[in-house]
């Protein structure tokens, strides 16, 4: 969350940003058809909201502007997400409402502020509005930034917002922020040394059965002429060893790999696994 105060004639003018993750059927939701959705909230709120591109599991939504325009907004998303709630009720047997969650990318530098001392403000926030609110202990992948989950009833959630701004306004990041910006799906990470893995942290479950379906034999570590697979794929390689399947089409399919040459089938391959691993 970045903040910009301009002095104006009404005193201090405050413009914010807050930087939403969402899954890509939550921006779906967020956008609408042709748009429509998306330019309806800009136009009502006021406040600017951009939505990063890219073929990712997780995509980022931007809002930005004066502060009365970033709570629009945010009741917006959050009905618009109740909405979303409902219709899904009406086609299953659940009888309770799940509440509306919203997750907020954050600088961890100020996420010890939303926590306060030993867990006090953060408890005094879930007291005072009803939302559940969580910060992530880890930084998200190659970032500074803690998600911080808000989850409750679209009331709870806006009252929730305003006071997690009204602390970032008063604590300020500190330092350099690197900004997290998610993954494609998991796509296969290259290495100066001639090294070829999935990259884990973007591989979730539903990523990995993706690659397991698409790719012969994915996430290898190639240290020299050996091959070494990734925890995850042993399971995958027993089958493949169990059927007699031939490793040449690896040296194929990566001919930019000195270190596995397409050999006849004939040849031997050895295979070293950790014992860790194994």
């Amino acid at each position: 969350m970045e903040l910009n105060k301009v002095q104006s004639e009404g005193g201090l003018n405050v413009t914010l940003t807050i930087r939403l993750l969402m899954h890509g059927k939550e921006v779906g939701s967020i956008i609408g058809k042709k748009g429509e959705t998306v330019k309806k909230m800009r136009e009502e709120s006021g406040a600017r909201i951009n939505i990063s591109e890219g073929n990712c599991p997780e995509r980022i939504v931007t809002i930005t502007g004066p502060t009365d325009a970033i709570f629009k907004a945010f009741a917006m998303i959050a009905y618009k997400f109740e909405e979303d709630i409902i219709n899904s009720m009406s086609n299953s047997p659940a009888t309770s409402k799940p509440p509306v969650t919203l997750r907020l990318v954050v600088p961890a530098s100020q996420c010890g502020s939303l926590i306060g001392k030993g867990g006090s403000k953060i408890k005094e926030m879930r007291e005072s509005t009803g939302a559940q609110v969580q910060v992530a202990g880890d930084m998200l992948p190659n970032s500074t930034e803690r998600a911080v989950t808000i989850s409750g009833t679209p009331e709870a959630i806006i009252q929730c917002v305003k006071q997690i701004c009204v602390v970032m306004l008063e604590s300020p990041p500190k330092g350099a922020t690197i900004p997290y910006r998610p993954k494609p799906a998991s796509t296969p990470v290259i290495f100066s040394g001639g090294q070829v893995r999935a990259d884990p942290l973007a591989a979730s479950a539903a990523n990995l059965s993706l690659l397991l379906q698409h790719q012969p034999l994915p996430a290898y570590t190639i240290q020299g002429q050996y091959a070494i697979p990734h925890p995850d794929q042993l399971t995958k390689l027993h089958q493949l060893a169990m059927q007699q399947t031939p490793f040449t089409p690896l040296g194929q399919t990566t001919p930019a790999f000195p270190g596995l040459d397409a050999s006849p089938p004939a040849s031997t391959h050895e295979l070293t696994i950790p014992n860790d691993a194994a």
